[in-house]
Order: structure tokens, then sequence, then C-alpha cells
């Protein structure tokens, strides 16, 4: 029995040589832009970093001078990257990917840069889900509530004054929306508190090159 004397199993076999040819045209569509898309992810979180660090404090490059840690003070089980700038091979910031687990609509990531004295370079939102109109000003974009973080430490202000107003601490909150405010803020003071006891771990020598 040929294809051409049965439509039905002509239109599967057709069906099947396209899924496979199709399959293997994204193959080689994503192998090809693959590099290209890490290298843009890659430019914008330096972007993101040197935001908070200005590029001339430091003289390595973060995003290979880099750790994982995992601990519960940075709101997830899962490893949290951890971004060391140096100047002349001394810490001076570290940059966290915290996570604001109890935002109004799920978690928060968030961009946490520690100086080495443990005051705060800055802190921005990578990513949430917050309602537009109520909990997205933590967004830079929407006002500078994040931007408020800068120069802060635990000491300033004292740390049971990391909260927000309606707690009974320092931060403003936004009209109607109190959770998403609340939840940057902790995850913010936990960061702190993290880098706080960890600050040698953070800044630990990188391991030695290999020489091939």
């Amino acid at each position: 029995m040929s294809l051409t004397s049965n439509p039905a199993i002509a239109a599967a076999f057709l069906l099947g040589v396209f899924s496979i040819a199709g399959t293997g045209l994204v193959s080689t569509v994503f192998h090809h832009t693959e590099p290209l898309i890490e290298a843009n992810e890659r430019a914008t979180l330096l972007h993101s970093i040197e935001v908070l660090v200005p590029p001339d404090s430091f003289d390595n490059d973060p995003l290979t001078d880099t750790i994982e840690v995992t601990a519960a003070l940075l709101g997830t089980h899962q490893p949290v990257p951890v971004y060391r700038a140096r100047k002349a091979g001394k810490p001076v910031t570290a940059v966290l990917s915290p996570i604001a687990p109890d935002g109004y609509n799920g978690a928060i990531r968030l961009l946490v840069a520690v100086h080495y004295d443990g005051s705060l370079a800055g802190v921005r939102v990578l990513s949430h889900k917050e309602t537009p109109g109520l909990g997205d000003p933590i967004d830079e974009h929407k006002s500078d509530w994040i931007q408020r973080f800068a120069g802060l430490s635990l000491q300033n202000p004292p740390e049971p004054r990391w909260g927000v107003k309606k707690d009974g601490g320092d931060f403003d909150q936004f009209t109607g929306a109190t959770i998403t405010p609340r939840a940057v803020v902790q995850a913010v003071r936990k960061t702190l508190q993290f880098f706080r006891d960890n600050r040698d771990l953070v800044f630990a020598p990188p391991p030695p090159k290999e020489i091939p």
C-alpha cells in the first residue's frame, strides 16, 4: 500500500516529517541564540550592579568573583548568588540577590548591595508581581521609594526600627498597601543581618585559578 493510497497515513507521515524538521529548526536556532541571550543577561545584570556600585569603586569582575550561599535569612532555600566587588584585592561591596517571600502577590526578588562596613550601597527590585498602582511603587521606575535604602544600616535606623511606620518602624508604607513595603523592608533587614554574621564568608578570597 502506498502512502498516496491512504490519505490518513500520508497526512500522519507528513505531520511526522514536519514535526521532526520543526524540532530540529528550533534546536538549531536555540543553539545559535543561547550565547547571545546569556550575553544580554550578563550585560543587564552588570548594569544593575553598576547602578548600585559605581564602576570606579572596584577593579575586578563581580560576575566572575561570585559565590552562592544558602540561608533562611535570604528568603529561600535555594542558593543565592553573591557578587563581590573588590579593589586592589580588598573587599568593597557585596551584591546579594535575596527573596522577599511574602509580597502581596508572591515572591519579590531583590538586588541588595552592602558595603564592607555593613552600610547599604542600595537596593533594587529585580522582579515582582505586585498590584499595579498599589504595590508597584517598589519599582524604581514607579517611585523613588526603593532608592531611600542607600546609606542605611542596622545602626541607622536602629535594628528595632526596621519596619514600616504602621508597625512602629521608620519606613513609609504605600497608601492602601502595607504588605508589599513591609516585605521588602524585612527582606533587606534580614539580608543585612546575614551579611553582619557572615561577612568573612561573603568576602572569602576567590579560589586560585587553575593553570592548564
